[in-house]
């Protein structure tokens, strides 16, 4: 297979501008795609070319699968890596591009389908013994059938979209009698978000963690895992903060859930970067979640622990080329926590709070890390995720990581909007999180917006004094008077006590 040279992603903002910062290392013209709303967006700048799909709804442009292809025939571009979202777990995208003679950065479309759909991996996985959770593992659409079933699993019961993602089409029926009303809606919920109503029933896990493992694979057959990402603080069902490694896995778990995760892999022939998630119970048994076939959101975490640049992996896997470690090599180096800077607004019950980031100044340090995709000036769409960055620390050993965490987050200047980054701060400080006795249920068990509100101190009195001076200097006037952008405060620390 002959080496990529020039590679288009086909994706936006921090994600892209991370694989490009790769690409340039590794001596690879990189090629941009964007939507009339990203025209002036860092990776676009970035990039050694760029070229735009269409308007702003991601249906008009990064969803174009067949136009990112022409440009790709037209322009002489030999690979596309998808990123996540969008495109980066489409099938039939893969398939077409691989048709056309380019080089999918990821793994096969046949992988892909058998993951994709829960049921078909539940299969798949069952076969290599993977610890599946207890429950119906096939569509069901008669409601008094799976009512029966239900009943013989044992209430509570989660009924989950087979097609699903996201906290889409997934329901908890604690009681017998909510059972029908509560799956019509997820079945209606799944087939609005993914064409597709199919659910299945498992049991309900009171107080799971969320456990997932960095598998690499290559196209000769070998695979690694990285080893595990703690994900289990999350709100509605996404996640909000990753570490690695877990704070409650020992050697001889992690050792059965990274094999578990590589069984996983050869249950579909996998190949490329890849993700296996996990529950894990309060007694410390696993079950197999579903898997993610592309490059994960949080996968910095990873690559702080091991030194290992997951990009470069993926390029040279896709290359063809085999892994260049073996499991012996790898080893843990010390405690990484990564926090997602969200537009929203933790007081709201998280709701995107998008709008002009009229100042911005991310932390720096060593051991500090900040994967962002805009800059002080910019508009933050309101077409696509909400995400603005993601902050990430280094430290020896996990109270030295949180702390790290607790001072680049308050050296973090973001006016214009409400961020995640007070919720994140809040987290650190929490003595659940700090214990690491903590679930995926912390935000509803532990989390009070009212504890986010605090007095502003004389210093930062002053600073909003001065800064909303300057803001009104600058804002155009209407009828004599300056104006103030709607739903902008001037000052907003994300701060807390």
């Amino acid at each position: 297979m002959p080496p990529i040279r020039r590679l288009l992603v086909a994706n936006r903002g921090e994600i892209a501008l991370r694989i490009m910062k790769t690409v340039r290392e590794m001596g690879i013209t990189s090629i941009a795609v964007y939507s009339e709303a990203d025209r002036n967006s860092p990776h676009v700048l970035f990039a050694d070319e760029a070229f735009l799909l269409g308007p702003p709804p991601s249906s008009e442009s990064y969803l174009l699968g067949d136009k990112i292809i022409d440009i790709c025939l037209a322009h002489n571009i030999d690979a596309i890596h998808p990123g996540y979202g969008f495109l980066s777990e489409n099938a039939e995208f893969t398939r077409k591009v691989n048709q056309h003679g380019l080089t999918f950065v990821g793994p096969s479309p046949e992988s892909m389908e058998i993951m994709g759909d829960k049921l078909s991996a539940k299969k798949a996985v069952k076969e290599y013994g993977v610890p599946l959770v207890p429950g119906l593992d096939e569509a069901i659409t008669d409601v008094k059938m799976a009512k029966k079933v239900a009943e013989e699993i044992g209430f509570p019961i989660l009924v989950k979209a087979s097609a699903g993602g996201g906290g889409k089409g997934m329901r908890v029926v604690e009681k017998q009698e909510d059972f029908e009303t509560e799956m019509a809606r997820a079945v209606s919920e799944a087939e609005k978000a993914f064409g597709n109503g199919a659910v299945f029933l498992e049991k309900y896990m009171a107080a799971p963690r969320h456990i997932e493992i960095q598998v690499l694979a290559d196209q000769q057959g070998q695979a690694v895992y990285l080893f595990e990402r703690e994900c289990s603080i999350q709100r509605r069902h996404q996640k909000v903060i990753e570490e690695a490694p877990s704070v409650v896995l020992s050697p001889e778990l992690r050792k059965q859930m990274g094999e578990a995760a590589v069984n996983v892999c050869k249950a579909c022939n996998y190949y490329n970067a890849g993700t296996v998630e996990f529950l894990l119970d309060e007694n410390h048994d696993f079950y197999f979640l579903e898997m993610n076939t592309r490059l994960q959101v949080e996968h910095p975490v990873t690559e702080m622990i091991t030194g290992i640049d997951l990009v470069k992996e993926q390029l040279l896997i896709a290359q063809g080329e085999a892994l260049r470690m073996t499991q012996e090599d790898l080893k843990i180096h010390g405690h990484s926590i990564e926090v997602r800077v969200y537009a929203e607004d933790p007081e709201n019950n998280f709701l995107p709070d998008i709008g002009t980031l009229h100042v911005y100044k991310a932390p720096q340090g060593n051991g500090i890390r900040v994967d962002g995709g805009f800059e002080e000036g910019m508009n933050i769409p309101i077409y696509y995720d909400p995400m603005i960055a993601k902050l990430i620390v280094h430290a020896a050993d996990r109270d030295a990581a949180i702390q790290k965490m607790i001072i680049a987050i308050d050296e973090y200047e973001i006016v214009g909007f409400q961020t995640t980054l007070a919720f994140c701060r809040y987290v650190m400080k929490h003595e659940a999180f700090t214990s690491g006795q903590f679930d995926t249920h912390f935000v509803q068990k532990h989390f009070d917006p009212a504890n986010l509100a605090e007095e502003l101190t004389e210093e930062e009195a002053q600073l909003l004094s001065i800064l909303a001076e300057q803001l009104l200097e600058h804002e155009p006037k209407v009828s004599g008077q300056a104006t103030i952008p709607p739903r902008f405060s001037p000052w907003k620390l994300n701060r807390t006590s």
